[in-house]
């Protein structure tokens, strides 16, 4: 049950003890984890019938991606209505059971919120597009007249996110060509211009809305776009939008996002439950480097937890993940943050199949894998996820896993085209397979349709038949299958305080093995993850806790990591 003091916890800001800085957290996909009425969209009360899983699991807390009202021209990340769910989700009262439920099981209720842009389909926008330029309604968003004799060519040279321009033009009542607004990511989705006092306002309104119903906190997408640069001046010349994260692109990581932050920081703070380790958290999606500059998104009175992306794009080469885990654990330390690790989401390759390549190919990207693109190697890539997982998870801090990670889930990469649905796909010209790969439908029994999802054969992406083998009955209970690491690798996790505990890098170690040790509540953990091309010794003596694969002979196979008591 939720509300059970842990040791001496007061509710403040700074508890070394609050729950959130060692914290596993589990991101669920609504209309991908499990359908229970038959239209081959996840919904609420599927979530809610699943919740024993997590628990069996051994997570902390849930993330949901957004089940507000939308007409899904992104997923969900295209919000109609903050303050209500979707019909294909289910209803208010359906999310209110979903918390309570969770709550009972012992688990935290995270949500989204999108506070960079709405659907167009918002009251806002409409009211935007009946009034006049120069307008209140218009001032909440970025309308903007056009460069050019008559207005024709857009106010900047930005690009979107999704492909294509960042900027739309409207058409007057009249029929004659309008203003223009903007959108970092599709055209449905306008970005609101958070210098209006009254954005915030709403937004802020929207936090407490959720809050009062009881969750635990909130993820921030695009955390780091909420405020754009001064005159909105072009970007580079030929800069990419997809890496986000530099202070050459003026629409991101602009000073002015930290104001916004401390300010929900003082009211989330609000609601934190003195004695009871009740915090209740701000985890930022923010896309930014260097890792320094990250961390200020993580400052004592701003969030409390910012995804590490940096680690997630480390290729699979042992001395770039030590710099990688060296700069992530030291940015934060200066801030006195904990690091919060992630390997997959939403919007990436999935790291069973982004794994099955080559180091050097990288493929760490969001717009997915097609069947048309050089195929991974599907055991190379399991067994590197799994090794990759054991390395995360044995680090300091929190960490998010994504839903079906645990079952070993690769990207479904032979979607055929007509089956897609990300934007992407369409607004860069059918030259990007978008997300699609890492969102199909969970499986969950073997032999029942859909593999369980739902109670028909129904999905909204079609599953692989190689998920069949990988269902959640397939794996449970049987030894050395990817469910049956994760809830031991979350098990000894736990036991040993390794989210807690302090990282000594052991230099011992040949140059293409992580040689490490976490001395956490129960002592030291050492840990080892060897990329090389041999298998290396484990010392004699040890008591091996965990390990991501078979150890013959009392060796490290290549790819594989081992967590053990040294002797």
């Amino acid at each position: 049950m939720l509300g059970t003091p842990s040791g001496d916890q007061s509710g403040t800001t700074r508890d070394d003890r609050a729950w959130w800085r060692d914290a596993v957290i589990y991101q669920v996909y609504p209309r991908s984890w499990a359908d229970s009425d038959g239209d081959g969209i996840g919904d609420l009360p599927g979530i809610t019938s699943r919740l024993e899983h997590l628990v069996a699991l051994g997570v902390d807390a849930v993330w949901l991606s957004p089940f507000y009202t939308s007409p899904q021209r992104d997923a969900g990340y295209d919000v109609a209505d903050f303050r209500d769910v979707d019909p294909i989700f289910g209803t208010l009262a359906d999310a209110d059971a979903l918390v309570a439920r969770a709550h009972d099981l012992g688990l935290r209720v995270i949500v989204d919120v999108v506070p960079n842009h709405t659907s167009d389909e918002h009251a806002w926008f409409r009211e935007a597009l009946a009034s006049e330029p120069g307008s209140a309604a218009r001032a909440r968003y970025l309308f903007r007249d056009g460069r050019g004799d008559a207005g024709e060519l857009p106010p900047n040279n930005w690009q979107s996110m999704f492909g294509g321009p960042a900027w739309s033009r409207t058409t007057s009542p009249d029929g004659s060509p309008g203003q223009w607004y903007l959108h970092l990511f599709d055209a449905s989705q306008p970005d609101l211009d958070w210098t209006n006092p009254e954005v915030g306002d709403e937004l802020e309104s929207v936090l407490r809305f959720w809050l009062d119903r009881d969750v635990d906190g909130f993820r921030i997408d695009v955390a780091h776009g909420l405020v754009k640069a001064d005159g909105l001046p072009d970007g580079p010349e030929n800069f990419d939008p997809a890496t986000q994260a530099t202070a050459l692109q003026p629409m991101f990581d602009q000073p002015g996002v930290h104001e916004i932050y401390r300010a929900w920081r003082r009211l989330v703070d609000e609601y934190a439950v003195p004695g009871a380790d009740r915090d209740r958290i701000l985890c930022a999606e923010a896309w930014v480097l260097p890792i320094d500059s990250l961390a200020h998104y993580v400052r004592p009175d701003e969030l409390h937890q910012s995804f590490n992306f940096s680690f997630l794009m480390t290729p699979w080469i042992a001395s770039e993940l030590r710099i990688s885990i060296d700069e992530g654990l030291t940015s934060v330390a200066a801030v006195g943050a904990p690091q919060t690790w992630v390997l997959s989401n939403h919007d990436v390759v999935r790291h069973a199949s982004r794994l099955g390549y080559p180091p050097q190919a990288g493929r760490t990207r969001s717009e997915g894998i097609g069947p048309d693109d050089p195929q991974p190697d599907p055991a190379l890539g399991l067994r590197r996820a799994r090794a990759a997982t054991a390395l995360m998870l044995a680090l300091p801090g929190s960490a998010y896993l994504y839903q079906g990670e645990e079952l070993g889930l690769p990207e479904a990469t032979l979607l055929p085209d007509e089956a897609r649905q990300d934007p992407t796909w369409e607004r860069s010209n059918h030259t990007s397979p978008g997300r699609d790969g890492c969102r199909v439908p969970v499986p969950w029994e073997a032999d029942r349709p859909s593999f369980g999802f739902g109670p028909t054969d129904a999905t909204w992406l079609p599953q692989p038949q190689s998920y069949r083998d990988l269902a959640v009955d397939r794996q449970d209970g049987v030894d050395g299958s990817t469910l049956e690491l994760y809830r031991t690798l979350l098990r000894v996790r736990r036991d040993r305080g390794l989210g807690r505990g302090e990282l000594t890098w052991a230099d011992v170690a040949p140059a293409d093995v992580l040689a490490f040790e976490v001395t956490g509540d129960a002592g030291a953990t050492a840990v080892l993850t060897n990329l090389g091309t041999e298998p290396v010794p484990i010392p004699p003596g040890s008591r091996v806790l965990a390990a991501s694969g078979p150890l013959p002979d009392s060796a490290l196979p290549v790819d594989t990591t081992v967590w053990f008591v040294p002797a």
